[in-house]
């Protein structure tokens, strides 16, 4: 049989979450081919087989770890009929997930974007890092019109603005777990943020 007709010997399944979690740990930037291929177990010239190169890689990584983190994390705003709850369980959801011991801990896309400002940097893998660090914002937004519509926040209340706040508070949450912010610490910054949440009966709501 020829090497083109031969199954893989690896999981690319596996191959990927190893990749995954260095790039998670060091950036794009710090994870070398090399430590790549060492720590999946998988040759340069068979990783590239498979996915591509190292851009190519980083991006299938992160696109799974997103994957992950929306089905983690994003039906709790939609399952909470109380807005306010159901943002509070959002936020402490995530920080379960950054301060859990099996993770590299902090966020993905959080230490990504604070780090992706190299040369080195294809722009492929910038602009994915971006749009990524919006996707918490928007989902907030969208639960907060909902929670608007509903009368359990005032007409006059900024949304865009809220949810900007929300998701600052959920990128500095991923930045503290990162430096190894324990999880009551970080539990602690939520129930803060939460004081934010405005009165639904301030400024004519229902």
């Amino acid at each position: 049989m020829s090497a083109r007709g031969r199954p893989r010997e690896f999981d690319l399944d596996a191959t990927l979450d190893r990749a995954l979690a260095l790039f998670w740990r060091d950036g794009y930037e710090g994870a070398s081919v090399n430590e790549i291929a060492e720590v999946t177990g998988v040759s340069k010239p068979s990783l590239y087989a498979a996915f591509g190169d190292k851009e190519s890689l980083y991006l299938r990584a992160l696109v799974r770890y997103a994957e992950r983190q929306r089905t983690r994390h994003a039906h709790l705003l939609d399952e909470e009929p109380d807005g306010r709850r159901a943002v509070l369980a959002f936020l402490l959801s995530v920080v379960d997930a950054h301060t859990d011991p099996a993770d590299p801990g902090g966020c993905m896309v959080v230490s990504g974007t604070t780090t992706c400002d190299g040369a080195a940097v294809p722009a492929s893998v910038k602009q994915a890092l971006c749009n990524a660090l919006k996707v918490g914002g928007m989902a907030i937004e969208g639960r907060l019109l909902r929670a608007q519509r509903e009368g359990q926040l005032a007409g006059t209340v900024d949304v865009a603005a809220l949810a900007t706040y929300f998701n600052t508070v959920l990128a500095g949450l991923g930045v503290q777990a990162k430096g190894q912010a324990c999880r009551e610490v970080l539990r602690g910054v939520v129930a803060s943020a939460m004081t934010a949440w405005p009165d639904p009966q301030a400024g004519g709501g229902s």
